[in-house]
């Protein structure tokens, strides 16, 4: 209970949870369009996903500042693919902010002259583009563990491997079955990894669908969303699942 309250408190934690709901909403609205009966449930399950939207938005002003101070961070890796990767994902997921704030002041009644379409597009891009880079270098951890896995796989004469390292020299990545059973190895020992690929795949649905590059419908952008939320609250509440 009190990992609950500690959760909770904080604003990010609350809004991942508005998050989930609202990706619930969406999955269930989408779940229950086509029974007559229930017309009125969906629509209050529209009702309350645009509230969620609303409030998750409020919860988001200031984190423009989050993300420089996270890219600024991102500069002082020593790796130079994840130092260029994350730091252009949060430079421009601060700029994704920014149009946020725009959207939402409009939202509200104080800018009523925003172009609503412009800036929402803008906000889309921004989101599409720091979720390429957060894939990017997703991609680049496993490509670097694969290849270090091979390089040990080769040192037959070092007798100090751990178990886990054990198990990965037991697998060749000689042909399409050795490349899977080595990958599945080491993805099955980063969950971290995983859960962070998860998420930024799932977190993609909705610019590819937004942005007209892979058109879906709302069923399987609120599956994603809501998995996807999911694994941010679970890495929210447990620090060491989330991907250094």
């Amino acid at each position: 209970m009190q990992r609950f309250v500690d959760f909770t408190e904080r604003s990010q934690g609350r809004e991942r949870l508005l998050r989930a709901t609202q990706y619930t909403c969406m999955l269930l609205g989408y779940v229950l369009q086509r029974q007559a009966e229930k017309e009125e449930l969906v629509l209050k399950l529209k009702q309350l996903e645009a509230s969620m939207s609303s409030g998750r938005k409020m919860f988001r002003l200031g984190n423009t500042v989050h993300a420089l101070v996270a890219a600024r961070r991102t500069t002082q890796l020593p790796d130079v693919v994840p130092r260029v990767c994350l730091t252009a994902s949060n430079l421009t997921r601060a700029l994704y902010f920014v149009c946020d704030t725009v959207l939402w002041l409009k939202s509200v009644g104080l800018q009523p002259d925003i172009d609503v379409p412009k800036w929402r597009n803008w906000a889309t891009k921004c989101y599409y583009f720091s979720l390429l880079m957060n894939l990017a270098r997703d991609w680049y951890e496993v490509s670097w563990r694969l290849e270090q896995a091979v390089q040990e796989g080769k040192m037959k004469e070092n007798s100090s491997w751990d178990k886990r390292n054990h198990e990965l020299n037991g697998l060749k990545c000689d042909g399409v079955h050795g490349f899977f059973l080595l990958l599945f190895q080491i993805l099955k020992n980063h969950p971290p990894l995983v859960l962070d690929m998860v998420k930024n795949l799932c977190d993609l649905t909705g610019p590819l669908d937004t942005l007209g590059i892979y058109k879906t419908n709302p069923g399987v952008i609120g599956f994603c969303g809501l998995l996807s939320s999911l694994v941010g609250i679970l890495t929210l509440a447990s620090p060491h699942l989330k991907l250094k």
